[in-house]
């Protein structure tokens, strides 16, 4: 039986033919023990069974045009919950208690005005048993709240007067809405790791293939950092819906860059924009040294992460310097313009695809 006085949790839910994974999480949330559920399907025009999935479950069906951001913010509109956690729909939650826990652990880190946050560690659900070690690394960087480490696929979860506040998502963007949203919070606020683990769906690096879509998340986050959102806008298949995706080919989205280096950015554009392409690599390069702790995970035991520890107070604080930002981004030149576009070209040699308008 649930209290009276415990708080409601709207769980929002962005779909567009998802009939095939919405019936697991929704059980899931139906199986969610002691605290008192709001679940919002916000769709965005799916052809499949996905609202009548939704409806038959007892879920909220809130219809708006296609668009994570403007469905998830529709969604938030109608939710009428002290709390929104915003789910994608391939999400599974095997612990009947998570979100109660979830709920009281935000709660008592209630801040005033001032936002907190919080998402989940993730666990990857596969179906095949390949790059089982870089699996757990993302599994392990999911813990950490670091800059551009906090993603939707974690859940996340605030106080909905805290998602009010902040404006919502950024209806402007069709992918990449929870990484700014995210960064918002965190510049107002703070961010929290949940107690428990969210379980996710691994089909989308399955389907592409893993190391084609670490490649062009790699490249997505490095151009989205910068702000070239010509990219984006010349290359439209850069982060395709999940029932249209298939194995990724990577060099319409070099050609892409390439275009942009000589159409638009020009010389002078091209030296700025590498050099801060080269200090978000270089304030990235902690993930370098955590790679090392979670290989040496099994020596090192849970929680111990010397690596990463001296990148924060000897490496980091050492490299924190333009000339480093200048010699990174020559490194990244070289590497992302004349070697890994020749290596992918030559690997999808005969390859058929569509590429980007």
């Amino acid at each position: 039986m649930v209290s009276a006085c415990q708080p409601l949790l709207s769980v929002i839910i962005p779909t567009l033919n998802e009939a095939g994974y919405l019936p697991p999480l929704l059980t899931d949330l139906n199986a969610q023990q002691d605290i008192l559920l709001e679940i919002i399907v916000a769709d965005g025009g799916s052809i499949d069974a996905t609202g009548s999935v939704a409806e038959a479950s007892g879920a909220t069906l809130v219809k708006s045009r296609r668009g994570r951001g403007v469905q998830m913010n529709a969604a938030a509109e109608v939710a009428c919950g002290e709390f929104i956690l915003f789910l994608h729909a391939d999400s599974r939650i095997k612990n009947p208690t998570l979100l109660r826990h979830a709920v009281a652990a935000l709660a008592a880190e209630a801040r005033g005005e001032v936002p907190v946050a919080g998402h989940f560690s993730l666990r990857f659900d596969r179906t095949v048993a390949q790059h089982s070690l870089a699996y757990r690394y993302m599994e392990e960087k999911s813990a950490l709240n670091r800059v551009n480490t906090t993603n939707g696929d974690q859940g996340l979860l605030l106080a909905a007067e805290s998602f009010r506040q902040i404006g919502g998502f950024n209806e402007n963007m069709s992918f990449l809405e929870d990484q700014h949203i995210a960064e918002t919070i965190r510049s107002r606020g703070c961010w929290i790791t949940l107690p428990g683990v969210l379980n996710t769906s691994a089909r989308r690096f399955e389907t592409e293939g893993f190391h084609r879509r670490r490649i062009l998340m790699a490249m997505m986050m490095g151009l989205y950092s910068i702000g070239a959102e010509h990219f984006f806008a010349r290359a439209p298949e850069v982060y395709r819906v999940q029932h249209e995706t298939g194995t990724l080919v990577l060099t319409p989205f070099f050609n892409a860059v390439r275009r942009m280096l000589r159409n638009e950015w020009g010389l002078g554009g091209t030296v700025r924009n590498f050099y801060l392409l080269g200090r978000y690599v270089r304030q990235n390069s902690w993930q370098l040294f955590f790679s090392l702790d979670v290989v040496l995970r099994p020596i090192l035991g849970a929680g111990r992460n010397p690596f990463l520890t001296f990148h924060d107070r000897v490496f980091g604080p050492c490299t924190n310097f333009r000339i480093f930002n200048i010699l990174t981004g020559i490194l990244c030149f070289v590497w992302f313009i004349g070697i890994v576009p020749p290596v992918v070209q030559l690997l999808e040699f005969g390859i058929k695809k569509q590429p980007p308008q």
